[in-house]
């Protein structure tokens, strides 16, 4: 069971003491947004490449942009050890995902909440992991669309039937309150905004939400 603290609730302007500050935690989820395939703008390659000089932990990139085929191996070459690019933007995954992993980067591919999983369910073999969207990209702070669950054990048992070591995160809502449901449903990667961010320690966030996670699949 894996946290992943999502920087978008963090503040910008001391992003290195907010990186040290949960550095208990598996990953740093750091969301690149172009204000075209989402309709809001954050950061991009150079903010990012900063980051990985400073970051105590490694950095899971999810890049809600345009033309992923082009712009997401860059992160993947620049030290991200994982990028994750939407499918509905990608006009080749498999090309793509294998890209990314040539930049010794795990490939994961992002699903928005109305996208269905079954379409996509042959590519797993060229995937490190799946994300599974609880909220509409490109803001944080909404809340969790439970309704997706339903899609977590779907792929869940693709994978189950696959094989091999594939993870799926859930991003969106992730909660103290809303973990043990995504963990139940087979997501062992869980992204968490203002539920760590908005804690008045960001690292005893990270371990109470690991731990309910882990909590509730050893039951």
């Amino acid at each position: 069971m894996q946290i992943s603290p999502s920087i978008l609730s963090a503040d910008f302007a001391n992003l290195q003491a907010e990186l040290e500050a949960v550095k208990n935690a598996d990953w740093a989820h750091v969301d690149v947004m172009d204000a075209h395939f989402v309709p809001n703008l954050t950061l991009g390659l150079p903010v990012v490449e900063s980051l990985l000089k400073v970051s105590p932990v490694p950095i899971d990139c999810h890049l809600m942009i345009q033309d992923p085929d082009r712009w997401a191996p860059p992160y993947a070459e620049a030290g991200a050890k994982s990028v994750t690019f939407h499918v509905e933007a990608a006009h080749d995954p498999v090309q793509l995902a294998r890209n990314i992993r040539a930049q010794g980067a795990r490939a994961s591919m992002a699903l928005k909440p109305g996208t269905p999983w079954a379409p996509y369910a042959e590519l797993l073999p060229e995937l490190d992991m799946v994300l599974v969207m609880t909220v509409e990209p490109g803001f944080g702070g909404q809340s969790f669309m439970a309704e997706q669950m339903e899609k977590v054990r779907a792929v869940r048992e693709s994978v189950r039937r696959h094989g091999g070591e594939i993870w799926i995160q859930v991003d969106g809502g992730v909660s103290a309150a809303t973990i043990e449901q995504c963990a139940q449903a087979g997501a062992d990667v869980f992204v968490a905004g203002s539920a760590v961010y908005g804690a008045q320690n960001a690292a005893q966030a990270v371990d109470e939400l690991r731990a309910l996670a882990t909590s509730c699949v050893h039951r």
